[in-house]
């Protein structure tokens, strides 16, 4: 548990940092920074106390933004499409954060399974080769993901900023995720695009879990940087969930199959299970309740 700091988030409206500004701003003092397009997302966090500091990434300066944090979690993404635009926002806007907020006790960088090199249902390692596997579906996102995680590496160093790179696969919850894009398709009567090479497993984690892990993962912070796989302890196929969330809802689920779509996505969490433990939150349960806190209208059976 942390309590009584003040702790900087970048990105605090998205799904995967909404429930984690939350939670810390229970008993923290909690700034979010953002560009905050949506003045409705700025007043759903501010909700629950965080103080809200606009400021884009890629291009602002970050002189008006504070520099006295104990904690600082960047959980920012810019995806336009534009490689220059996306990695002066992801990259360059990462390394900026990081010189400017250096006091910082310690460093949570979220990066993404999207980092590696496609393997199939191989068990990726931290070690494993990195590559571009994102191109088909997202173009520039792996690769400003890897940039990102190398100017987090490149600030640790060259200030003395312990560091954690967590490596996300894959979050959802009642805020959404993966599962909730796909319940929301199933219920448009669209077909949800598969690799032809099935089934396709991730390692779903969620969002009480990994709001559980930002202590130990901030504890772990070290210099030289600390790389982590960050996902839920038993994979799970994506025809699995489907299937289940078919079975709660009486909705159909339809797929189509295209080499463009993503494979499978599994990672070896030894060095998580070693450091985090195992995840608590089993997927049926976790599906069940996030169908319920998004879809109220629907009967669950």
């Amino acid at each position: 548990m942390i309590t009584n700091e003040k702790i900087l988030i970048a990105g605090p409206a998205s799904q995967v940092a909404f429930p984690i500004a939350r939670a810390l701003a229970a008993r923290n003092e909690v700034y979010g920074l953002g560009r905050f397009s949506d003045p409705a997302s700025r007043a759903r966090i501010e909700t629950f106390g965080v103080q809200c500091l606009q400021a884009d990434l890629a291009h602002d300066s970050l002189t008006s933004i504070p520099d006295d944090f104990t904690y600082g979690l960047n959980f920012a993404v810019t995806r336009s499409g534009v490689f220059d635009e996306d990695l002066a926002g992801n990259a360059e806007g990462a390394a900026r954060l990081m010189f400017h907020c250096r006091k910082v006790r310690a460093w949570l960088h979220c990066s993404s399974s999207a980092v590696y090199h496609y393997a199939g249902r191989q068990p990726l390692r931290e070690t494993d080769p990195l590559g571009d596997s994102r191109r088909s579906f997202m173009p520039t996102y792996s690769i400003c993901k890897i940039a990102a995680e190398v100017m987090a590496r490149f600030a640790a160093r060259q200030w003395q900023i312990p560091t954690t790179i967590a490596r996300l696969n894959v979050p959802y919850g009642n805020n959404g995720g993966l599962p909730a894009f796909h319940l929301d398709w199933m219920l448009a009567g669209t077909p949800i695009a598969l690799h032809p090479d099935k089934p396709t497993l991730r390692n779903l984690i969620h969002e009480d879990d990994y709001v559980s892990h930002i202590p130990k993962l901030l504890a772990i912070a070290a210099v030289p940087a600390t790389t982590i796989n960050w996902g839920g302890s038993d994979a799970v196929s994506v025809e699995d969930w489907c299937a289940y969330m078919a079975q709660l809802t009486g909705v159909p689920a339809q797929f189509t199959y295209t080499e463009n779509a993503i494979g499978s996505i599994v990672l070896d969490l030894t060095r998580m299970h070693e450091h985090l433990g195992r995840t608590t939150v089993d997927w049926h349960d976790g599906i069940r309740r996030m169908i319920a806190a998004r879809h109220p209208e629907l009967r669950l059976r």
